[in-house]
Protein backbone atom coordinates (compact mmCIF):
# COMPACT_ATOMS: atom_id res chain seq x y z
CA UNK A 1 0.00 0.00 0.00
CA UNK A 2 1.27 3.51 -0.62
CA UNK A 3 0.75 6.09 1.47
CA UNK A 4 -0.09 9.54 0.00
CA UNK A 5 0.98 12.96 1.83
CA UNK A 6 -1.41 15.32 1.50
CA UNK A 7 0.13 19.15 1.84
CA UNK A 8 -2.41 21.95 2.78
CA UNK A 9 -2.38 25.94 2.42
CA UNK A 10 -3.67 28.73 1.82
CA UNK A 11 -4.67 29.50 -1.86
CA UNK A 12 -2.67 31.13 -4.16
CA UNK A 13 -3.50 33.23 -7.60
CA UNK A 14 -1.95 30.58 -9.25
CA UNK A 15 -3.93 27.85 -8.22
CA UNK A 16 -6.85 28.85 -10.19
CA UNK A 17 -6.92 27.15 -13.13
CA UNK A 18 -6.71 24.04 -11.24
CA UNK A 19 -9.39 24.58 -9.11
CA UNK A 20 -11.50 25.53 -12.27
CA UNK A 21 -10.68 22.72 -13.58
CA UNK A 22 -11.31 20.09 -10.51
CA UNK A 23 -14.73 22.06 -10.24
CA UNK A 24 -15.98 21.54 -13.96
CA UNK A 25 -15.14 18.07 -13.30
CA UNK A 26 -17.05 17.62 -9.77
CA UNK A 27 -20.14 20.07 -10.61
CA UNK A 28 -20.35 20.03 -14.71
CA UNK A 29 -21.55 23.68 -16.55
CA UNK A 30 -24.47 23.97 -14.32
CA UNK A 31 -22.77 25.02 -11.41
CA UNK A 32 -23.26 28.53 -12.98
CA UNK A 33 -27.11 28.48 -12.23
CA UNK A 34 -26.60 27.98 -8.88
CA UNK A 35 -27.35 30.91 -6.76
CA UNK A 36 -24.59 30.47 -4.60
CA UNK A 37 -22.52 30.95 -7.77
CA UNK A 38 -24.17 33.75 -8.60
CA UNK A 39 -23.60 35.50 -5.44
CA UNK A 40 -20.06 34.57 -5.50
CA UNK A 41 -19.59 36.06 -9.22
CA UNK A 42 -16.74 39.35 -9.26
CA UNK A 43 -16.28 38.70 -5.56
CA UNK A 44 -12.43 37.06 -5.39
CA UNK A 45 -12.12 34.86 -2.46
CA UNK A 46 -9.92 35.71 0.62
CA UNK A 47 -7.40 33.85 -0.11
CA UNK A 48 -6.03 33.67 3.70
CA UNK A 49 -8.98 31.61 4.53
CA UNK A 50 -9.19 29.38 1.02
CA UNK A 51 -7.17 26.37 1.36
CA UNK A 52 -6.50 23.73 -1.46
CA UNK A 53 -4.99 20.17 -0.65
CA UNK A 54 -2.19 19.16 -3.21
CA UNK A 55 -0.38 15.29 -3.33
CA UNK A 56 2.84 16.30 -5.02
CA UNK A 57 1.44 18.81 -7.49
CA UNK A 58 -1.67 17.73 -8.34
CA UNK A 59 -4.94 19.71 -6.62
CA UNK A 60 -7.32 16.97 -5.19
CA UNK A 61 -9.20 19.33 -2.80
CA UNK A 62 -10.13 23.15 -2.42
CA UNK A 63 -12.35 25.41 -0.22
CA UNK A 64 -13.35 28.91 -0.95
CA UNK A 65 -14.32 31.63 1.21
CA UNK A 66 -15.73 34.95 0.19
CA UNK A 67 -16.73 38.17 1.92
CA UNK A 68 -20.35 39.06 2.10
CA UNK A 69 -22.70 40.85 3.53
CA UNK A 70 -26.27 39.80 5.01
CA UNK A 71 -28.22 43.62 5.16
CA UNK A 72 -25.38 46.10 6.33
CA UNK A 73 -23.52 43.27 8.39
CA UNK A 74 -20.45 40.90 7.69
CA UNK A 75 -20.35 37.76 7.14
CA UNK A 76 -18.33 34.50 4.84
CA UNK A 77 -19.81 32.39 2.39
CA UNK A 78 -18.22 28.58 2.31
CA UNK A 79 -18.24 26.80 -0.68
CA UNK A 80 -17.53 25.54 -3.17
CA UNK A 81 -16.16 22.77 -1.30
CA UNK A 82 -14.39 20.36 -4.30
CA UNK A 83 -12.70 17.14 -3.60
CA UNK A 84 -11.05 15.18 -6.53
CA UNK A 85 -13.56 11.99 -6.55
CA UNK A 86 -10.54 9.27 -6.09
CA UNK A 87 -9.92 11.39 -2.41
CA UNK A 88 -13.75 11.76 -1.52
CA UNK A 89 -15.01 9.95 2.04
CA UNK A 90 -11.09 10.56 3.15
CA UNK A 91 -11.92 13.50 5.45
CA UNK A 92 -10.31 15.74 3.17
CA UNK A 93 -13.48 18.14 2.39
CA UNK A 94 -13.54 18.08 6.27
CA UNK A 95 -9.92 19.16 7.14
CA UNK A 96 -10.45 21.96 4.22
CA UNK A 97 -13.50 23.03 6.14
CA UNK A 98 -11.50 23.04 9.47
CA UNK A 99 -8.65 25.51 7.82
CA UNK A 100 -11.20 27.89 6.44
CA UNK A 101 -13.10 28.04 9.99
CA UNK A 102 -9.79 28.16 12.00
CA UNK A 103 -8.25 30.74 9.85
CA UNK A 104 -11.71 32.74 9.91
CA UNK A 105 -11.88 32.64 13.63
CA UNK A 106 -8.36 33.92 14.08
CA UNK A 107 -8.77 36.84 11.63
CA UNK A 108 -11.99 37.87 13.82
CA UNK A 109 -14.61 36.65 11.60
CA UNK A 110 -18.07 35.85 13.22
CA UNK A 111 -20.31 34.21 10.70
CA UNK A 112 -20.10 31.50 7.86
CA UNK A 113 -22.90 30.53 5.51
CA UNK A 114 -23.29 28.05 3.49
CA UNK A 115 -25.74 25.86 0.98
CA UNK A 116 -24.97 22.85 1.64
CA UNK A 117 -26.21 18.99 3.50
CA UNK A 118 -26.38 19.63 7.26
CA UNK A 119 -25.96 15.77 7.56
CA UNK A 120 -22.24 16.78 6.33
CA UNK A 121 -21.91 19.64 7.98
CA UNK A 122 -23.50 19.82 11.23
CA UNK A 123 -20.04 17.88 12.50
CA UNK A 124 -18.24 20.98 11.72
CA UNK A 125 -20.21 23.01 13.60
CA UNK A 126 -23.05 24.16 11.21
CA UNK A 127 -26.89 24.47 11.95
CA UNK A 128 -29.62 25.35 9.89
CA UNK A 129 -30.43 29.23 9.33
CA UNK A 130 -33.81 30.28 11.06
CA UNK A 131 -36.71 30.06 8.53
CA UNK A 132 -36.82 34.33 6.86
CA UNK A 133 -34.10 35.49 9.06
CA UNK A 134 -31.61 34.94 6.17
CA UNK A 135 -32.49 35.36 2.19
CA UNK A 136 -30.34 34.65 -0.26
CA UNK A 137 -31.06 36.50 -3.70
CA UNK A 138 -32.66 33.30 -5.60
CA UNK A 139 -33.44 30.23 -5.23
CA UNK A 140 -32.28 28.21 -2.39
CA UNK A 141 -34.45 25.64 -0.21
CA UNK A 142 -34.57 27.02 3.25
CA UNK A 143 -33.03 23.90 4.76
CA UNK A 144 -29.98 23.81 3.10
CA UNK A 145 -29.43 27.29 4.13
CA UNK A 146 -26.50 26.95 7.18
CA UNK A 147 -24.23 29.16 9.70
CA UNK A 148 -22.00 28.34 11.31
CA UNK A 149 -20.92 30.84 14.78
CA UNK A 150 -17.69 31.48 15.21
CA UNK A 151 -18.55 33.92 17.15
CA UNK A 152 -21.19 33.93 20.05
CA UNK A 153 -24.25 36.13 19.21
CA UNK A 154 -23.08 36.61 15.83
CA UNK A 155 -26.40 35.00 14.11
CA UNK A 156 -28.64 37.24 15.96
CA UNK A 157 -26.90 40.51 14.46
CA UNK A 158 -27.41 39.24 11.15
CA UNK A 159 -31.07 39.21 9.17
CA UNK A 160 -31.90 40.22 5.57
CA UNK A 161 -30.80 39.61 1.94
CA UNK A 162 -27.30 38.36 1.11
CA UNK A 163 -25.21 40.64 -0.95
CA UNK A 164 -21.60 40.83 -2.34
CA UNK A 165 -19.45 42.62 -0.79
Amino acid sequence: MIDLVIRFSPQTPADAPAIEKLEERAFGPGRYARTAYRLREGSPPDLALSFVAHVGTLLVGANRMTEILIDSAPALLLGPLTVEPAFRSQGLGEALVKKSLDAAREAGHGLVLLVGDLDYYARLGFARVPRGQIMMPGPVDPERLLCCELRAGALATASGRMRRL
